[in-house]
């Protein structure tokens, strides 16, 4: 019964490699894979809730296909999408992929003199 304790309360020696130091490098990518892969989608999923659930009627948008139109009513789960005059489309909420920004560009000056 004494050599069964003394058997098991040895330290590791030079042959047995520790737990920790085995596990540590596993340990390691998985934080580096959490704060690089995980985090930056988790972030990305909640930018995109938000988005949708900010949706009102009149703002442009693009969807996932790359159709542009105008919103004209905001449904639970669905938008009517007005994509040309008297052409209106229901879709998914979730086949949003962002709102349009305005660009407004400068007219042309008429100060500029023509090419001889």
């Amino acid at each position: 019964m004494i050599a069964t304790i003394y058997i098991f309360a040895q330290t590791p020696t030079q042959g047995q490699p520790e737990l920790l130091s085995t596990l540590l490098p596993f340990l390691f990518m998985g934080v580096i894979f959490y704060f690089m892969l995980i985090r930056p989608q988790q972030k990305k999923q909640k930018q995109h809730q938000q988005l949708l659930a900010s949706l009102k009627s009149g703002d442009k948008v693009v969807t996932n296909g790359g159709i542009h139109g105008l919103i004209s009513n905001v449904k639970d789960s669905t938008i009517l999408l007005r994509v040309a005059e008297n052409v209106k489309i229901e879709i998914d909420k979730s086949a949003i992929a962002g709102i349009e920004r305005s660009s407004e560009v400068k007219p042309a000056s008429a100060e500029t003199k023509p090419i001889s």
